[in-house]
């Protein structure tokens, strides 16, 4: 494969504007698909296999007008100074402001709190709730805005009139800001770039690269949109891991060539020889993270597996970008792939002096070769202080934060806590219970049997009376736990209602209990996860474990790398649990309340981190791999693997946890947040403990050994050759081996006009 990525480069480096055209011509093709696309779906957030979803599909075939999955905001009155919300003024109050919220073509329908035997007024008489329904005509994407707006005034009139007025749900929350994340990640990655390559040329060049290959995807993403059912959702990770990949793919490229060109090579050898080597690399590693990323589809969550499948396309085409588009790029931008003031230093070869070999040893051969003097303690004490980090692990609690942990001053959640107060936290998170029976099942008279069970259940304060469908086949009963939505209680009050009384409650009345609603699919979905993290870690971990024997020939590489990954998300994970769930340093990124730990978390770090992590080990142990196949002994194998690529992981990790901690660190969302620290803190981990710390010492104790691989087995395994030897007999046969450098020096200051 090596010979092959040489050849290409070398075609890309020559034919480089007609490379260029043609991504251009790409671009432009798919960027007109997008725009006549028109919109793309809503998202459909669904859980095939589990209760909740069984009764969202019962209602959405037999009862239509009860759809559970509708788009609701729920608007609170509390009376001032204890007052009386049903009476005089503040009815009247009240009254208006849902007459106005009722006045309008996207509402469906408006509640009415004070309907005679069906009035949700609380206990002292204080509190009133509404719930305001909107059509099927309500899209998220284009009338959120202009909706949450709307409610803003109207509940701005209620406050007018003396009232106490809040409200939650999506259109009261109103559009999310992710905060000018994006910016700040790509701000911090071209500093970055700018240190690292000493030349605004090869910054930009590696930014420009990665940022044409996230159009593509997102714009393809775009023109498919209607064909395949892709929401504007499902490209925010093909974005986010597009853009990080892409630009740690051409930073490889970028930085291998420029070594290439040390060594005295003309430019289109060095380029053909970067995408030969650094480039095999990058295929590997990005088929790690494609495998990570599309066995998402093992959770069964189809938006899940939208956006993993999505996200993998983006990880192809920033490969594909980095072996051929970025070569054409080095072919365009000549000599500039250096300062102009290290230009000057060697105006012959174009080759800065800081850059060519002398007495001072880069940071990263220091740093290899002060591990490999005490590797033992080393290994011990980085395992040790992960494991230390891991510990809160323990302690977490998975689930689904809602409007209880929001910011204090923010409307839903006063709303939660008014009628947290006025009614009891269950209120928030009503269980809808669908009745389903057959010819000659009295669903009224069910709906009152359900009532009469549940009346003095525990953890049931209330239900509704049954609501029937016009055909009488379903059955809707509204039922409100005393515990909050997110709490362990409601969860097993789920279950319990699930079990045994479920089958008692079928065979006393001849229908069908189904318990869903937007709490118990809270509930599923967490089950969910919790289900498929075992068999989707299994599957990611196995398939890299091959993927790494191939590219590395040795069972303790990938072993290593693999434990290594594991020890680093663990960490991470305890981190998260310490900041979001204990409140350690939470004001610090702006966390106000503690909460569970979103229940996707896990499996999602597992995901995005354990491709991203095999890319610094690929890219690192390579150069090792590389220079030990070339002949030299272990220890300095890893001293030279350092010495070459260890400033470019660290470049490329610095990056990633600028891009992930600027989004923990402006976004005002906690989700986000918890998103952006968690990986940012598994990216410092992996790169800068696990594979900058771990992998040398690990290798430097076992020597030799960790290139162990049975005999038989490496009869049977392809050779892939990512470290370029079968490239390095090809140049040998064809003169332009490492003993042919020096004619090719003369001919590097004609070459690079």
């Amino acid at each position: 494969m090596a010979t092959f990525l040489y050849k290409l480069g070398r075609l890309a480096f020559r034919r480089r504007w007609w490379v260029g055209l043609a991504w251009l011509a790409i671009l432009v093709g798919i960027g007109t698909g997008a725009a006549t696309a028109g919109a793309p779906p809503e998202d459909e957030f669904t859980l095939p296999g589990t209760e909740a979803q069984q009764a969202f599909d019962v209602l959405a075939e037999e009862f239509p007008q009860a759809n559970a999955e509708a788009v609701e905001t729920r608007i609170v009155f509390r009376a001032p100074d204890g007052g009386s919300i049903s009476e005089g003024a503040h009815r009247t109050a009240v009254e208006d402001v849902l007459r106005e919220a009722a006045d309008n073509d996207l509402v469906a329908n408006v509640t009415d709190p004070f309907a005679e035997g069906g009035g949700t007024v609380s206990p002292d008489g204080t509190t009133t709730f509404a719930t305001v329904s909107y059509t099927d005509a309500f899209h998220m994407d284009e009338d959120l805005e202009a909706e949450h707006e709307n409610l803003v005034e109207i509940m701005d009139d209620g406050r007018d009139q003396g009232l106490e007025v809040e409200a939650s749900g999506l259109v009261a929350m109103g559009p999310t800001e992710m905060g000018g994340g994006e910016a700040v990640g790509i701000l911090v990655a071209a500093v970055v770039l700018v240190i690292t390559f000493g030349s605004l040329v090869a910054a930009g060049l590696s930014l420009l690269t990665a940022l044409i290959g996230v159009g593509v995807g997102t714009m393809g993403i775009a023109a498919l949109s209607a064909t395949l059912g892709l929401s504007a959702t499902t490209g925010i990770l093909a974005t986010m891991i597009g853009l990080a990949v892409g630009i740690d793919y051409a930073l490889f490229i970028v930085s291998r060539y420029r070594a290439e060109l040390v060594e005295g090579h003309s430019r289109e050898e060095a380029a053909g020889r970067a995408v030969g080597t650094a480039g095999s690399a990058v295929v590997f590693a990005g088929l790690t993270v494609i495998i990570a990323l599309c066995g998402l589809a093992i959770v069964n969550v189809p938006l899940l597996t939208k956006m993993g499948i999505t996200a993998g396309a983006a990880v192809a085409l920033a490969v594909l970008i980095a072996l051929t588009l970025v070569p054409a790029a080095l072919g365009m931008i000549g000599k500039r792939i250096f300062g102009r003031r290290h230009r000057k230093q060697n105006p012959e070869t174009h080759v800065p002096a800081s850059l060519q070999r002398n007495g001072n040893e880069p940071m990263g051969v220091r740093w290899s070769r002060a591990i490999l003097r005490r590797p033992g303690l080393v290994l011990v004490g980085s395992v040790l202080g992960l494991g230390v980090l891991a510990l809160p692990v323990a302690d977490m609690e998975l689930g689904l934060p809602g409007d209880e942990v929001a910011a204090p001053d923010t409307t839903q959640r006063k709303a939660y806590d008014t009628l947290s107060e006025g009614f009891g936290a269950g209120f928030n998170g009503p269980l809808l219970m669908v009745l389903q029976g057959g010819d000659g099942v009295d669903l009224t008279a069910a709906g009152e049997t359900l009532a009469a069970d549940l009346e003095g259940y525990d953890d049931v304060v209330t239900t509704t009376p049954a609501v029937l469908n016009e055909s009488g086949s379903v059955a809707t009963v509204t039922v409100f736990p005393e515990s909050g939505p997110s709490s362990p209680e409601t969860t097993d009050l789920v279950d319990d209602l699930r079990g045994d009384f479920a089958d008692d409650f079928a065979d006393r009345t001849g229908a069908e209990l189904l318990v869903s609603g937007q709490t118990a699919a809270q509930s599923d979905f967490s089950q969910v996860m919790n289900d498929a993290l075992v068999p989707y870690l299994t599957l990611v971990v196995g398939l890299a474990f091959v993927l790494l024997v191939l590219v590395f020939r040795s069972l303790l590489v990938p072993l290593k790398a693999a434990l290594g990954f594991l020890l680093s998300v663990l960490a991470a994970l305890g981190i998260i649990v310490a900041v979001f769930q204990w409140g350690w340093a939470a004001s610090l990124i702006g966390v106000e309340e503690t909460s569970p730990i979103m229940s996707m978390m896990p499996i999602f770090m597992v995901g995005v981190i354990f491709g991203l992590a095999m890319d610094y080990e690929v890219f690192l142990v390579t150069r090792i791999r590389e220079a030990h196949v070339h002949g030299e002994e272990a220890h300095d194998a890893i001293v030279t693997g350092f010495r070459l690529n260890a400033r470019v992981v660290t470049a490329a990790a610095i990056i990633m946890i600028s891009v992930f901690g600027a989004f923990a660190a402006v976004s005002g969302e906690s989700m986000i947040k918890m998103m952006g620290l968690g990986m940012a803190s598994a990216v410092l981990l992996d790169a800068f403990v696990v594979r900058m710390t771990i992998v040398p010492a690990l290798m430097g104790l076992v020597g030799e050994r960790a290139w162990w691989l049975p005999k038989w087995l490496d009869r049977a395994l392809p050779n892939v050759d990512v470290e370029g030897e079968s490239l390095e007999r090809y140049l040998k046969s064809n003169g332009k081996g490492r003993d042919s450098l020096e004619p090719e020096r003369e001919n590097a200051t004609a070459s690079v006009g």
